[in-house]
């Protein structure tokens, strides 16, 4: 793999011209790149994993995800390496190698969306496709210092996407700007062009925001200054967002942590939420592969611990189920009514800079628990979320994101091109 000109990012490279040579279409003119868990006519869909590929035959037929990019007008320019069977948040592949972070290329890029994460943030397509499940696009996008949007659950179809947890699989995608993020997204979601929106208010998570390991100034600063040019002090408010889920969503009550009161590096109900987030994720995975997984027995790389991962999830007992189901409508509703129909809410993307490649794993279990109780608020709720990146903090990428409600898509890509370039002004104030 000419891992030198191409950062290792791609299983396989090819040119896969638009359906319509049109200059009139959406996304005439731009070039993307496909996750390896997209089927693609002909094309072997990988999974992450040598085991898969060989006991998988070639697709039949395109992901509409896929169809719907060729159909505005873009180019594909190949597949991308992806965490095996996209269980793993860190972006390290044991068998076809881990995508050279192009912002940091001693610290991982982030996963399982590892390899499209890699080809915009090196400028080697216009945007890329991924899936985010349980932030499997919103960690890379922030590891890489682009931008990065997670839709609403259920907008978009996963069919012909090689699944890991329908309550929570969605397909997102990766962009260098916000305006091409929000062509592809409007191409997707197949909704109007952008126009200029204001938010009725912002609503920062101060308690979110107290956990990270990076100065909450240099990531909150930024934001709120641009808020206040743009829209006035009034639209902002602030919360503790630990408080209101503990408040509204009693069906949490089972998976607190026993005797776990610490909020030094957790937030006790957000950390109960990523456990109910897990918890279901592992019974829909279970559902959907441990049958192959018993009867092939992959050879599944010990990167990010995610071959103990997988097992323990195939032997996972199926307990708490229909509360986590309890668990998604309440915080839905918690959350619709915290925000109402123009609010958004801000949150760290993750607890801190991008962890270093091969990280010894127990230092990184601490690192992504207090992640998922971050990446958990949108997965179970179901609402958009998207990454925008703040230049460099210690030679190190790093992001704010914002959340609206579900269905809220369309908002929350205008409102990111309404906001970027002022906040953009901000951020370089701030150096």
């Amino acid at each position: 793999m000419e891992k030198d000109s191409d950062y290792g990012a791609f299983t396989e490279k090819f040119l896969l011209q638009p359906n319509s040579s049109s200059h009139d279409l959406p996304l005439s003119g731009l070039t993307f790149a496909v996750k390896d868990i997209f089927d693609m006519a002909g094309y072997v869909t990988g999974f992450g994993n040598p085991d898969w590929a060989r006991t998988h035959p070639a697709a039949e037929s395109t992901a509409p995800s896929v169809s719907t990019i060729l159909e505005g007008g873009a180019t594909c320019i190949g597949r991308t390496i992806m965490d095996e069977m996209a269980y793993s948040i860190n972006g390290e592949n044991n068998h076809y190698g881990t995508p050279v972070n192009p912002r940091a290329p001693d610290r991982v890029p982030g996963g399982s969306s590892s390899g499209s994460a890699v080809v915009v943030g090196a400028d080697l397509a216009d945007f890329s496709l991924g899936t985010d499940t349980g932030g499997s696009v919103r960690v890379p996008a922030s590891y890489c210092g682009i931008f990065g949007f997670r839709p609403s659950h259920g907008v978009i179809s996963t069919s012909g996407v090689v699944p890991l947890a329908q309550s929570f699989d969605t397909v997102g995608w990766f962009a260098r700007d916000p305006v091409v993020l929000s062509r592809v997204g409007r191409a997707l979601l197949q909704i109007p062009d952008a126009h200029p929106v204001r938010p009725a208010q912002l609503i920062i998570a101060e308690d979110c925001f107290q956990l990270s390991s990076i100065p909450s100034d240099r990531v909150k600063q930024g934001l709120v200054h641009s808020v206040e040019k743009l829209f006035g002090g009034h639209v902002l408010k602030h919360a503790n967002l630990g408080d209101i889920v503990k408040d509204k969503v009693p069906s949490l009550n089972c998976f607190f942590e026993k005797g776990n009161t610490s909020q030094e590096d957790n937030i006790p109900s957000l950390a109960a939420l990523s456990s109910a987030m897990r918890t279901l994720e592992r019974h829909e995975f279970k559902n959907n592969h441990g049958e192959w997984i018993i009867t092939v027995r992959p050879d599944i790389g010990p990167a990010d611990r995610i071959n103990e991962r997988v097992w323990e999830a195939v032997r996972a007992a199926d307990e708490n189920i229909d509360i986590c189901h309890s668990v998604k409508t309440e915080l839905c509703a918690a959350l619709t009514e915290l925000l109402g129909d123009a609010g958004v809410l801000a949150i760290p993307t993750v607890p801190g800079l991008p962890p270093k490649l091969r990280t010894d794993p127990t230092t990184l279990e601490k690192y992504r628990h207090t992640a998922f109780s971050f990446l958990s608020i949108a997965v179970v709720s179901g609402f958009c979320q998207v990454v925008i990146p703040l230049g460099m903090y210690e030679d190190l990428p790093v992001s704010v994101s914002l959340l609206a409600k579900h269905g809220s898509d369309g908002f929350l890509l205008s409102l990111v091109e309404t906001l970027y370039a002022t906040l953009k002004e901000q951020v370089e104030s701030l150096k």
